[in-house]
């Protein structure tokens, strides 16, 4: 224990070895299910579906165990939604381009990262962003997160003349998903440790006699070989002008959703200081590059900083043993994969809409009072779950903030930094 101590900081902290093992349990099995769906998607362009499914565990427990042990946070890391998704169906199925090179791309992305950090620039940007904007940042996270709860528990569903509708509340997964999220509501009042994961594990069971949760034929089975996708990067295209329009559009992509997802997670677990910064966001950006490296080598797309770290942040988890623990949950995971994949979306989805709320509580310390400070970041808040990414949220926030001080005789209150985030975001969308 006084190795735990002294490497996490826990009392200093305010948390123990039960808080932070509970913590990064939780974080886990509101991830969980990117055990299966990375390589779904994946295996659509050609990959097969067994070696990314174990590259999936391999790549997210060695960014868990760089964010715990160079960083000290609970931030669990990776492959990105999203990410794997711009990989599938717009790099290799739309843009015709082989796997192996797009994997190169994600290798040759998170060098890039890895020098910027190494310079400061990404820790500068994750630092420079107002804070006001950081608050709207989170709550953006918050909205986006229920919305994809809400969106997973069938509660919200896609309706073509709406946008947006009401789901069929009258299906066992709507109803399940409902009774999760009141039952960790009320355990949340009573102040019951652990309310989350509760919620998940008894939704998991009672789905069970309801025919939702798909019990495994076996709860353990021996790994995939990696040998199909290991090291298969393709250099023959790096020159081309093609290859280095992929490696912007994943840079731009996972650039923002990373300071995004810092910015916010760590707003909401207290982490930021006084002047509103991230302390050691350079190892954490550090090991958000070296874990997209490692990724890529190891044969899946994008390792990220994952938005559902917040579930842990909010069953206290606030060192790095959080991450530690998600880490090893997910190398168990590629032998016992059969039996952690059984929690169905219902299960995980209460969780998500529960912590988006808590991390909406932060808007009461936003300044509404400065329009040039309060609208960016509302405009990050709306565009974030509307736009359905966490980088279009920082992109309009960003370019409406450099916008309304300029116009308003207020140019000096913009760093450069921010100018020059500003000029690339309405580049980027002029010419990509």
């Amino acid at each position: 224990m006084s190795w735990l101590e002294n490497q996490f900081k826990l009392t200093k902290s305010r948390t123990s070895v039960r808080t932070e093992l509970a913590a990064g349990l939780t974080t886990f099995m509101a991830m969980a299910y990117i055990i299966v769906v990375n390589p779904g998607i994946l295996s659509e362009s050609g990959m097969p579906f067994g070696p990314v499914l174990v590259a999936t565990c391999v790549g997210a427990a060695v960014g868990c165990f760089l964010m715990g042990f160079l960083a000290n946070y609970p931030f669990a890391l990776a492959p990105g939604m999203g990410l794997n998704a711009f990989f599938t169906y717009s790099v290799v199925m739309t843009m015709h381009v082989p796997w192996h090179v797009a994997l190169t791309a994600v290798f040759v992305e998170g060098v890039i990262f890895l020098l910027l950090t190494f310079t400061n620039i990404r820790e500068k940007v994750v630092n420079t962003i107002p804070l006001n904007m950081k608050i709207g940042i989170s709550a953006g996270i918050g909205l986006f997160i229920a919305f994809i709860g809400l969106k997973s528990a069938g509660i919200v569903v896609s309706n073509p003349a709406t946008s947006v509708g009401l789901g069929n509340l009258k299906s066992v997964e709507a109803l399940l998903a409902l009774f999760g999220l009141f039952l960790m509501v009320l355990l949340h009042i009573r102040r019951v440790r652990g309310s989350i994961l509760i919620g998940i594990v008894a939704v998991t069971l009672l789905g069970i006699p309801l025919g939702v949760t798909k019990m495994p034929e076996s709860f353990m089975s021996m790994p995939p070989s990696l040998e199909p996708i290991l090291f298969k990067l393709d250099f023959s295209q790096l020159l081309t002008t093609g290859f280095w329009v992929v490696v912007i559009a994943f840079f731009f992509v996972d650039f923002f959703d990373t300071v995004g997802t810092l910015v916010g997670c760590a707003s909401r677990g207290g982490m930021l200081n006084e002047k509103g910064e991230l302390p050691r966001a350079r190892p954490a950006l550090f090991s958000d590059a070296i874990a997209t490296i490692a990724g890529a080598c190891l044969g899946t797309s994008t390792v990220t900083t994952y938005v559902e770290s917040a579930t842990g942040i909010e069953e206290g988890g606030r060192t790095g043993l959080t991450a530690i623990v998600c880490g090893v949950l997910f190398l168990l995971a590629v032998f016992f994969y059969p039996l952690f994949v059984v929690v169905p979306a219902c299960a995980t989805a209460p969780a998500l809409i529960m912590v988006g709320a808590f991390m909406m509580m932060g808007l009461d310390q936003l300044d509404f009072s400065d329009w040039t400070e309060g609208f960016p970041a509302i405009l990050a808040m709306f565009m974030m779950p509307l736009g359905y990414s966490i980088s279009v949220g920082i992109e309009f926030a960003v370019v409406s903030y450099v916008v309304l001080k300029l116009l308003t005789g207020r140019a000096k209150e913009v760093s450069w930094l921010m100018g020059i985030m500003a000029v690339a975001f309405i580049l980027n969308r002029c010419f990509m």
